[in-house]
């Protein structure tokens, strides 16, 4: 069991979008993810913690370098629809921040929006685990949070793509548990 103090801890939910969330294909799929999710933002909320919901959306004119050898983005941007957060999945006090990167903290105040609650402690979740969630991981890191990866709250294209960042990446940087083996306490 993890126990965690709800005072000091916010939850981070990834890309739990409409344009990412049929993507998911392992370990689970996308709705999975979205159930688990929920449950867990649930628990985060009646104990007052706060739950970011982090979308992505790329616009022509609000997009990363796409001079790569395989770019992911089409030129003109993604259209409204893929940025939208899936059904009932923001309640009224959560955090929302949008993004134009694979990670949350990139371009956006959510390190302001935490450190203003008094939050040293971040559990991340969501879609893709070897992109949204590990760049968000890795600034979370680099920003000195304390990290939880709710694991079985990831997804990614492949199970394989999954898994080398759970074996691989956050043992070093969090503490990678199932999200029901968080407690919130303080």
């Amino acid at each position: 069991m993890t126990t965690l103090d709800p005072r000091t801890t916010a939850l981070i939910l990834i890309d739990l979008q409409q344009g990412i969330v049929p993507h998911a294909g392992g370990p689970r799929s996308g709705d999975e993810v979205v159930r688990t999710s929920m449950t867990l933002a649930d628990r985060f909320r009646a104990v007052g913690a706060p739950v970011v919901l982090v979308h992505v959306g790329f616009t022509a004119d609000a997009m990363p370098s796409q001079n790569v050898d395989r770019p992911s983005l089409p030129a003109q941007g993604t259209p409204p629809e893929f940025s939208e957060l899936v059904p009932d999945l923001r309640q009224p006090g959560d955090i929302v921040v949008l993004k134009h990167h694979w990670g949350a903290f990139t371009g956006t105040d959510l390190d302001l929006q935490l450190r203003r609650r008094g939050v040293r402690t971040v559990v991340i979740a969501g879609i893709s685990t070897n992109m949204g969630v590990e760049s968000t991981a890795r600034s979370a890191w680099e920003l000195s949070y304390d990290i939880v990866i709710a694991e079985d709250a990831c997804a990614s294209r492949s199970t394989e793509l999954h898994q080398f960042a759970i074996a691989n990446i956050f043992p070093m940087i969090a503490r990678v548990v199932a999200s029901g083996d968080i407690a919130l306490d303080g």
